[in-house]
């Protein structure tokens, strides 16, 4: 039944990878539409966190903070730790006393109002965390595409192993576009901005993504030993020294030695991704509003790694299998 349930990704996998193409497209789409907002974690600045016993309107915050001057200003409604109402107050820099002035001016606003967090930090301190953020984030995906080719050299027949490393790659632009897209929906409905956590959410579904497809493409490169023959043969290059070579012969088609190890792999990726998904459910249930929008990230990036793996990986490397053998036909 399994095995069944895994040629049908195979087998329908025009439909797979059309769809994981829409995803992207979208996602794209609503990246240039809507933007990220960016936080003070990159752009330097004061983040104020004011709760209340009874908060005012939103709209009576906004306009305290007016005779400041403080320029662009942005007022988040939100809960604190204990699950009191507050806003999230996000401004310029702020020297000493400004920040007592309008702390003074929002805690008047309600009743029971107490400042509960107070973050600032400078332009060039923002700039550098965005710089060693890219940097992170490249770094990673760079050491992937090594270890791929590296781990999987000399799989030879029918698909080289840099095609493994950079199909992973395709799949992991899928699975970080899917939440960075979610995470540009929740800062224009909700107002989330993006901070250093956002880029750890990223970064774990970069691990927990490539981790689910390397065990797949790992199951692949058995079945490829278990299904072929090997020759020695002697290559003879007139004016060259004769080498010897191994040539392969798969004794299965390829389509069926990956739609195999898919099948050998989904127990363990299902099971793998429900129980991760389980954690985060209760992080976000349970934990504070800090780590409400880490966990929602990881919780979408871990449901689009897990359909990449099954969805996209596998049929991937068979299509470019495909087109290989298509090229090669129409060439003779």
């Amino acid at each position: 039944m399994a095995y069944l349930a895994s040629m049908f990704f195979i087998t329908h996998k025009k439909y797979f990878l059309g769809l994981g193409a829409a995803i992207v497209l979208a996602s794209i789409i609503i990246l240039v539409t809507l933007g990220l907002r960016i936080g003070i974690d990159f752009t330097g600045g004061s983040l104020l966190e004011v709760a209340y016993e009874t908060a005012p309107e939103k709209a009576d915050v906004e306009e305290a903070l007016v005779p400041f001057d403080l320029g662009g200003t942005s007022v988040r409604g939100s809960l604190d730790e204990t699950g009191r109402d507050a806003y999230f107050i996000r401004t310029r820099d702020l020297n000493e006393a400004e920040r007592e002035s309008i702390s003074a001016a929002v805690v008047s606003l309600g009743t029971g109002g107490e400042i509960t967090r107070y973050t600032s930090i400078g332009p060039v301190i923002g700039q550098e965390l965005a710089d060693k953020a890219i940097y992170a984030i490249g770094g990673v995906v760079l050491i992937i595409v090594l270890y791929v080719a590296f781990a999987f050299a000399g799989i030879g027949t029918p698909v080289s192993s840099w095609i493994y490393g950079l199909t992973t790659i395709a799949v992991l632009a899928h699975d970080v576009l899917l939440p960075t897209a979610f995470m540009a929906l929740l800062g224009y409905f909700v107002g989330a901005e993006v901070d250093v956590l956002f880029v750890m959410a990223l970064l774990a579904v970069l691990g927990y993504s490539v981790n689910d497809t390397i065990v797949i493409f790992d199951r692949v490169r058995e079945n490829l030993k278990a299904n072929r023959t090997e020759k020695k043969v002697i290559r003879r290059v007139p004016g060259e020294q004769d080498t010897e070579e191994i040539e392969y012969t798969l004794t299965a088609p390829y389509d069926e030695i990956v739609g195999s190890a898919v099948s050998q792999s989904m127990a363990r990726s299902i099971n793998t991704s429900l129980t991760t998904m389980l954690a985060l459910a209760a992080l976000y249930v349970l934990g504070g509003s800090v780590t409400q929008t880490f966990s929602l990230i990881l919780l979408v990036g871990v449901l689009a790694g897990t359909y990449s793996s099954v969805c996209l990986a596998a049929p991937l490397v068979v299509a470019y299998n495909n087109w290989q053998h298509k090229k090669a036909k129409d060439s003779k």
